[in-house]
């Protein structure tokens, strides 16, 4: 990818925090909590998968980074989504570290240098990943949760 095509997905994963927060502030816990679509997680769940899922992902861009093709490990999102703190109506905590990881992966993402986009590791699932991989997997993750908790609160 060039840097021109890279500023709108840095772009998504700076505004997701606010578009997260918007969607769920004034909710109560039966709506953050209810399965109102059957195989669907709860609105609650995918906040909270957020900022797993993103510290996790931070965390390979930098591994990416700093070290030659390393392993990046997986993890079973179902799980930790049925863990108790992801099912938690409280969702300020999940909100905060949002907002604040995704500053710091804006920092990391626009202070780039070129010649490391292209750098690797490996995933068992998803096998080598770049980090404009990362930049384009996660900026769609994102846009694919607000689809999925929107989804959520028109069935509730």
């Amino acid at each position: 990818m060039t840097s021109q095509e890279r500023k709108p997905l840095i772009d998504k994963i700076r505004r997701l925090p606010a578009q997260i927060e918007a969607l769920v502030s004034g909710l109560n816990a039966t709506q953050l909590t209810t399965h109102f679509l059957a195989g669907e997680w709860t609105v609650a769940q995918n906040v909270h998968h957020l900022a797993d899922s993103h510290m996790n992902s931070y965390i390979r861009c930098k591994l990416i980074l700093t070290e030659e093709h390393p392993p990046l490990k997986p993890y079973d999102q179902d799980a930790w989504a049925n863990l108790p703190d992801a099912q938690s109506a409280d969702l300020s905590t999940s909100l905060t570290l949002l907002q604040q990881l995704h500053t710091r992966w804006v920092i990391f993402w626009e202070t780039l240098p070129d010649d490391a986009w292209s750098r690797t590791g490996f995933h068992p699932a998803n096998g080598v990943v770049t980090l404009d991989d990362q930049l384009r997997g996660y900026a769609d993750h994102g846009e694919a949760h607000i689809d999925q908790i929107t989804r959520t609160l028109a069935a509730g």
